[in-house]
C-alpha cells in the first residue's frame, strides 16, 4: 500500500544512461514511498502532483503555477547543486521546503576550476594544436611570454565550498590568494591562506579571477563591463558557477579587445551554447559544456541524496540541505542530528 506518493517528470536532466530509482528508493525503502513519473510538461505536472506528498524536481522548470498546484506536498527536492530551474519563492509563500545538493559535488568542480585555470594559463589547447599541425618551433617561444605560475594572484569571487575546495588545490602551487564574499567573515577565509578583499580590489590585482556565484536575482549580471575594464592585461577568467552571474557580452568583448588575457568557462548566460556563439572561436578561450561536477560517483551520490532528503521530511524531520530555511521553523518538523557517538542515533 501507498503511503506517500512522490512525483517527477518523465526523463531526467545530467544523467548517464539508464534509468530507474534504485539509488533514490534506498533510504525510502520500508516507508511505502512510490515514485511516479508524470509527464514533463506544466499541464501533465498540476494533474498528476497535487495530491502528490513530495515533488522529485528534474528535468524542467517548475514555474509559480505548478508549486501553487500542489495541496500536500511536503518538499521539493532536487538532485543538483543549482536551484534556479525552481520557483524558490513560490515554495517559500507555500510553506515547501525545496532541498538540493551543496556538498556532493564539490570535490569535482574544484578540480574542473584548477584545470581550466592552469589549462588556459599554459596554452593547452593551443599547444596541443601546434604539435598536431606541425608548428613544433611556436610552441616554447608562446610560453616564454608567460609568467611563471607561483608568486601569481588567485581571486575568488564568492567564498562557499567549491571555493575553498579550490584554495586547497591552488595553495601548494604558490599562488597569493583573495576572496570577495562580503557573507563569510575572515576567520573562515584566513586557514585556507586567502585574505578578503573588495570586488574592486580584487579585479586590481588579481592575475586569475575564479566566479563562485549561484544564479540568484541578487547575482545574475553580476559581472559586466566595467569589472572586466578593471581586471589586469594579462589576467585569466575562469567561471565554474553560473552563466548568467556573467554579462557574456562584456566577456566575449574583454576577450576580443585584450583587456584580459584568456579564459576558461563551463558556465554560459545560453546553454548549449548557439552554433554563432564568438568564444567558439576563441583560442586563447577553453570551454566545457556545464560538466564540472562530472564523475562517476555523480549519479548514484546525488540520487542517494535526494532519495535521503525525501525520507527525512516525509518521516516529520529536517532535510539537511534547505534552502529557503525559514520555511522550517514554522513547518513542525523535528530538527534532523546525524548520528555520532556522543548522542547516538537520532530517534
Amino acid at each position: 500500500m501507498t503511503k506517500f506518493k512522490i512525483v517527477t517528470p518523465a526523463g531526467a536532466s545530467f544523467t548517464v544512461a539508464g534509468g530507474g530509482y534504485e539509488y533514490e528508493m534506498e533510504a525510502l525503502e520500508g516507508l511505502g514511498a512510490e515514485i511516479v513519473e508524470c509527464p514533463a510538461t506544466e499541464e501533465g505536472f498540476i494533474a498528476a502532483a497535487r495530491d502528490a506528498d513530495a515533488v522529485y524536481a528534474k528535468g524542467m522548470k517548475f514555474t509559480r503555477r505548478m508549486i501553487e498546484a500542489l495541496e500536500r506536498c511536503r518538499v521539493i527536492a532536487l538532485g543538483t547543486v543549482g536551484v534556479d530551474y525552481v520557483d524558490v519563492a513560490a515554495a517559500t509563500e507555500k510553506g515547501i521546503p525545496v532541498t538540493n545538493c551543496p556538498d556532493t559535488f564539490i570535490e569535482e568542480v574544484a578540480d574542473h576550476a584548477m584545470m581550466l585555470l592552469l589549462a588556459a594559463h599554459r596554452r593547452a589547447l593551443e599547444q596541443d594544436r601546434m604539435v598536431r599541425e606541425g608548428r613544433w618551433g611556436e610552441g616554447r617561444p608562446q610560453l616564454l611570454q608567460i609568467p611563471r605560475l607561483m608568486g601569481q594572484t588567485l581571486g575568488f569571487i564568492g567564498f562557499g565550498r567549491v571555493a575553498r575546495a579550490t584554495a586547497r588545490r591552488a595553495a601548494p602551487f604558490g599562488l597569493r590568494m583573495l576572496a570577495f564574499d562580503p557573507y563569510v567573515e575572515e576567520l573562515l577565509m584566513t586557514p585556507y591562506g586567502v585574505q578578503p578583499a573588495s570586488l574592486s580590489e580584487l579585479l586590481t590585482h588579481s592575475d586569475f579571477v575564479s566566479m563562485h556565484l549561484p544564479d540568484t536575482p541578487q547575482t545574475k549580471g553580476f559581472l559586466q563591463e566595467k569589472h572586466f575594464r578593471q581586471m589586469k592585461k594579462n589576467a585569466i577568467f575562469v567561471n565554474t558557477g553560473r552563466g548568467p552571474t556573467v554579462v557574456e557580452s562584456a566577456l566575449i568583448r574583454a576577450l576580443q579587445e585584450g583587456w584580459i588575457a584568456g579564459a576558461g568557462l563551463d558556465v554560459f548566460e545560453v546553454e548549449p551554447t548557439r552554433p554563432d556563439n564568438p568564444l567558439h572561436r576563441m583560442t586563447n578561450v577553453i570551454l566545457s559544456p556545464h560538466n564540472a561536477s562530472a564523475s562517476a560517483r555523480f549519479d548514484p551520490a546525488r540520487k542517494r541524496r535526494v532519495g535521503q532528503e525525501l525520507a527525512l521530511v516525509l518521516t516529520g524531520r529536517w532535510p539537511m540541505s534547505c534552502v529557503n530555511p525559514t520555511v522550517l521553523q514554522r513547518s513542525g518538523l523535528r530538527r534532523w542530528q546525524p548520528y555520532s557517538m556522543e548522542r547516538g542515533p537520532n530517534s
